[in-house]
């Protein structure tokens, strides 16, 4: 969904993009992120997310075609909750039609422990 801490910041640590629950993340260690929900994973429970993109380690960069091999990313379910509503609303002009509806996604916040590649 969108990155907690989005600093941007020159480092020496690994960067890596990684591809998780449909969207694609640049993410460093330690960073917290908000994805959509992993199934049955609870909380406090690790996830190694194996889509990784790009690898970027401050010196030398991996590219994968469409993955690199062997990098993983393993990141800690901090907590699972409901995200902002979000209201639909439709409407036809001068027929008198309009229907609101409300929906609130599930969203996992994870923390990325450590980028391997």
């Amino acid at each position: 969904m969108q990155k907690i801490n989005a600093g941007f910041s020159y480092s020496a640590f690994m960067k890596a993009t990684i591809q998780t629950q449909g969207r694609q993340f640049t993410v460093e260690e330690g960073d917290i992120l908000k994805t959509n929900q992993f199934g049955d994973a609870e909380v406090g429970s690790t996830v190694d997310i194996e889509d990784v993109l790009m690898v970027h380690d401050g010196n030398e960069a991996k590219f994968g075609a469409p993955n690199v091999e062997g990098a993983k990313v393993t990141a800690t379910i901090l907590e699972t909750k409901k995200d902002k509503k979000v209201i639909i609303f439709k409407k036809k002009r001068r027929k008198g039609y309009t229907r609101r509806k409300g929906h609130r996604q599930q969203v996992s916040v994870i923390k990325i422990d450590s980028i391997k590649g």
